[in-house]
């Protein structure tokens, strides 16, 4: 076991000590009551990373105007009726052996005001909300003061309900005072505009007046971007200038990442394939001119990659957000040695942002009890049962492994060699071999829970009735969709699970890509070849798809990436166009309701969907006490489907 010798030290944030060196990071969750009180829900997610020992929770946005909410079910911190609920919040995070900051936030040109109460959004300047669309009022020196009392005030609640400090959010040239700060937003020509040393006046008097009214004994942690990483943005030599002035003003910690919102919202949440930590560098440059502790966020989602972050002297802190959704016991298991035990965050943005943007609901690939800590434990059966496992996907394992830890007899059979079923070959394209690490990890708790894993082995109807199990799991996922399309059994026609798989030569020529979700994106990616080097050959890829985007099935950062990458590697696309016939070497497309033939095609790859693979729960009726099925075998969706209902079927028998 390699002891993390830094990670689980102790550390001051001015008068506050901290156990270890882990901080969780503020992500809205919509977990907040509708009036903005603390929820059971919201508490209960909190208190399980707390209890999994993070040393410090950053709880999301909280607002300190009642007329700018952040999201939908905002945190509040307004008014004096607020505080007993957050008090309870602090005693529970307290009892369990954390401490908590909230991020006291006004959302500035980012409120969602218009929506809820039809005020208009306001900033240092008039400028688009990139939430609402809508523009943004300038405004006054009598507003900003009252901005001000507005924080100060919220910080003195704070301190009263027993929060051990505040982080103000300054970073992404986003939200209130990240717009104050930031030239691309700032065009102001008074006291507050101007030089770098005026748009940092609106922060600073926020800060003196926290400290008049919460005392210089409670830490403030600033947030802040090390550099914008955008032309005419704050750069790292502006921060350095920066941020001892801060520090001299009463800043007791900054928290450092990087990049500006929506543009490089990429690099403030980084997707699958990103570069790891990308922001200690700049986090070391300015602990280089500060004397206050610096933490650093991004990326770091390995409890040894924290401790080298640390080793380094690249920052004091690390801050984790997803990668404590994705095991909320990160902090223990990384203690104790059982790295191999750490569920693990891919980056994949499914569950706890797309998830989040579409049902309002946040949750999470690998760990669907996000937001159901209290209501979704693993409580010991009843009464064990035999249960067979048809697929060793990762429904199939996660059913397993949670069947298996409540005391089932649990057996899996896999028709491949391995385990993981589509996602081996997810995990084939360019910037996608962190999916692996899924299916390793799945396939380490099955192991050590107790499932028994037959490969090589088809679920049959008769293997069933020799089996004689109580309960049957049907995971065994689904198949590419090859639709009654003239023409589509042509010689030239294959699949994407086949390209991906290596059952198919992709040499180089001119390729269409029926289908323009992740799969048939990431696949034309995998295909193409700029042709730049001569001992490759020019691969030519183009898009069919019939909507009007394509990868919208993506997180908003990990199609942003996909989409730059894409056209630097000159992929076409063609969308609002339909495939009306295969011909022999093309298709015949329709585009707005005109005919186009287009020929002189090499390759064409279905990426059209997947169908439901299921011969065993009809066949099997009336001869297995129970019978469910799961994931794709149920209906053909995405990893999120599958996972969830492998995790309520695995406490459900």
């Amino acid at each position: 076991m390699k002891k993390l010798e830094k990670l689980f030290t102790p550390i001051k944030i001015g008068t506050m000590e901290v156990k270890n060196r882990i901080v969780m990071a503020p992500m809205a969750t919509d977990y907040a009551n509708p009036d903005g009180t603390i929820s059971e829900k919201l508490t209960d997610y909190l208190v399980a990373r707390a209890k999994g020992g993070v040393g410090l929770i950053t709880s999301e946005v909280t607002t300190i105007d009642s007329m700018s909410p952040y999201v939908m079910n905002t945190v509040s911190l307004w008014d004096d009726k607020f505080i007993p609920g957050f008090k309870e919040l602090a005693d529970a995070i307290h009892d369990a052996g954390a401490k908590i900051v909230p991020q006291i936030s006004h959302p500035g040109p980012e409120s969602l005001a218009p929506f809820f109460n039809g005020s208009q959004t306001v900033g240092p300047s008039p400028a688009m909300s990139f939430y609402s669309k809508l523009m943004c009022r300038e405004l006054g020196i009598e507003e900003i003061e009252i901005i001000i009392e507005q924080f100060g005030e919220t910080a003195r609640r704070a301190k009263e309900a027993g929060c051990d400090g505040m982080e103000l959010h300054a970073a992404h040239s986003y939200m209130l005072v990240g717009s104050f700060m930031s030239p691309l937003r700032n065009k102001r020509t008074d006291a507050y505009g101007g030089n770098i040393d005026d748009r940092i006046k609106f922060p600073l008097e926020i800060i003196k007046r926290v400290r008049e009214k919460a005392g210089d004994d409670f830490p403030i942690i600033m947030r802040i971007s090390g550099d914008y990483l955008v032309p005419g943005g704050i750069d790292i030599r502006e921060t350095r200038y920066i941020t001892p002035i801060f520090a001299e003003a009463g800043v007791h910690a900054f928290h450092i990442s990087a990049g500006v919102f929506p543009d490089l919202s990429h690099n403030i949440m980084p997707p699958t394939g990103t570069p790891l930590r990308p922001n200690a560098g700049l986090s070391a440059s300015i602990k280089e001119v500060v004397d206050v502790p610096v933490m650093v966020v991004g990326r770091i989602n390995d409890p040894r990659l924290a401790e080298d972050v640390l080793k380094q002297n690249e920052a004091d802190m690390v801050v984790m957000g997803r990668a404590l959704l994705a095991d909320p016991e990160f902090a223990n298991k990384a203690q104790e040695g059982r790295f191999d035990d750490i569920a693990p965050c891919i980056g994949c943005g499914l569950g706890c942002v797309l998830e989040r943007t579409r049902s309002g609901f946040m949750t999470c690939v690998i760990n669907p009890t996000v937001g159901k800590e209290k209501e979704y434990p693993i409580i010991p059966a009843e009464k064990p049962k035999k249960v067979m496992v048809a697929g060793g996907g990762p429904g199939g394992l996660e059913a397993a492994r949670i069947a298996s830890l409540r005391g089932h007899d649990v057996s899996l059979y896999e028709k491949e060699g391995k385990t993981g079923g589509q996602f081996n070959l997810a995990a084939v394209p360019p910037f996608k071999q962190e999916l692996c690490k899924i299916t390793k990890y799945l396939n380490i708790q099955a192991e050590r829970t107790g499932v028994k894993v037959h490969l090589n082995t088809e679920v049959t109807k008769e293997l069933v009735e020799q089996e004689k199990p109580d309960v049957l799991i049907v995971a065994t996922g689904g198949e590419p969709l090859v639709p009654g399309i003239p023409g589509i059994d042509g010689d030239k026609v294959v699949t994407a699970h086949d390209v991906l798989a290596g059952k198919v030569d992709i040499l180089p020529g001119k390729i269409l890509v029926i289908g323009g979700g992740m799969v048939g994106c990431e696949t034309a990616e995998h295909m193409s070849k700029r042709g730049d080097n001569p001992l490759i050959g020019t691969t030519e890829v183009t898009i069919i798809e019939m909507l009007d985007q394509v990868a919208q099935d993506l997180s908003p950062e990990s199609r942003v990436l996909l989409m730059q990458r894409m056209r630097h590697d000159g992929i076409k696309i063609m969308t609002r166009t339909k495939v009306k016939e295969f011909l022999s070497d093309g298709i015949i497309v329709e585009t707005d309701g005109k005919e186009e033939n287009i020929r002189g095609i090499d390759r064409i790859v279905l990426a059209m969907g997947a169908r439901a693979t299921d011969n065993l729960s009809e066949a099997l009726e009336g001869k297995v006490d129970e019978i469910h099925v799961i994931g794709d075998a149920k209906m053909a969706r995405n990893l999120l489907s599958a996972t969830k209902e492998a995790a309520d079927v695995g406490r459900q028998i």
